[in-house]
C-alpha cells in the first residue's frame, strides 16, 4: 500500500481536503485543543506560513485523494530554538495503520535535515498510547508531563512532551535554513518527496 503512497509538499490549495482529516481530531477528540474547526481560509494561511519557514508534506493515494499530513513549526519563537521544533502528524480515518504515517514521518525528518534542525519534540494529549509508541519507534523519549493543562470535552487533560536529536548538538552548528529556500533549490519534478 505504502509503495503506492506519494508524498510531496503541501499547497494552498490542498487546505480543504486537509481540514477534512483534521475536523474530526477537533470535533471529536482531544487530540487537538482546538476546540473551533478552522475555516478553509484560515487552513490555507497555516499552510503558507509553515512553508515559509518549515516543511509541510502530504500523503496522496494514485487517485490524487489525500490520507494525511504532517509538518513542523518553531518549538519556540526565540533565536536560541531555531535547531529545535514540534513535529505534528494527522492521518485520515482509511489511512491509520498502512504505515503511512511512517512514510511521511521519514520524509518529514529527511526535509529537517537539509534545514540544519538538530531536534524534534512532539506535544500529545495525555492517553494517547497510540502516539506515544508511535512516536517511541521513531526514537523520540519521553521528557515531560504537564499535569491537567488542557481543558477540553468537560475535563482536564495532560500534555506529555517526547524529543529526539537528529543530531548531536554540537558548539559549531549550521544556521537553520527556511524551508521556502529548501524549496527553491528544487525543480517543479523534485519536490516529491520521500
Amino acid at each position: 500500500m505504502t509503495n503506492q503512497i506519494k508524498l510531496r509538499v503541501a499547497k494552498p490549495a490542498d487546505a480543504s481536503k486537509l481540514l477534512a482529516i483534521y475536523k474530526p481530531f477537533v470535533e471529536k477528540t482531544a487530540v487537538t485543543f482546538e476546540y473551533q474547526v478552522p475555516t478553509v481560509e484560515e487552513f490555507r494561511q497555516r499552510i503558507e506560513t509553515t512553508l515559509q519557514t518549515h516543511p509541510y508534506l502530504v500523503a496522496e493515494n494514485q487517485e490524487g485523494a489525500l490520507l494525511g499530513y504532517a509538518y513542523a513549526h518553531a518549538y519556540k519563537e526565540r533565536e536560541a530554538y531555531d535547531w529545535s521544533v514540534e513535529v505534528t502528524i494527522y492521518l485520515a480515518d482509511r489511512a491509520q495503520g498502512l504505515g503511512i504515517g511512517t512514510k511521511l514521518y521519514r520524509a518529514l525528518e529527511q526535509e529537517l535535515a537539509k534545514q540544519h534542525i538538530l531536534v524534534l519534540t512532539a506535544c500529545i494529549t495525555g492517553g494517547n498510547q497510540k502516539s506515544v509508541a508511535f512516536h517511541e519507534s521513531f526514537g523520540y523519549t519521553m521528557v515531560g508531563n504537564f499535569k491537567a493543562i488542557g481543558y477540553k470535552f468537560g475535563q482536564w487533560h495532560d500534555v506529555y512532551w517526547m524529543q529526539k536529536q537528529l543530531e548531536a548538538p554540537c558548539a559549531t552548528i549550521e544556521k537553520v535554513i527556511p524551508y521556502s529556500k529548501v524549496m527553491n533549490q528544487l525543480n517543479e519534478k523534485q519536490r516529491t518527496v520521500g
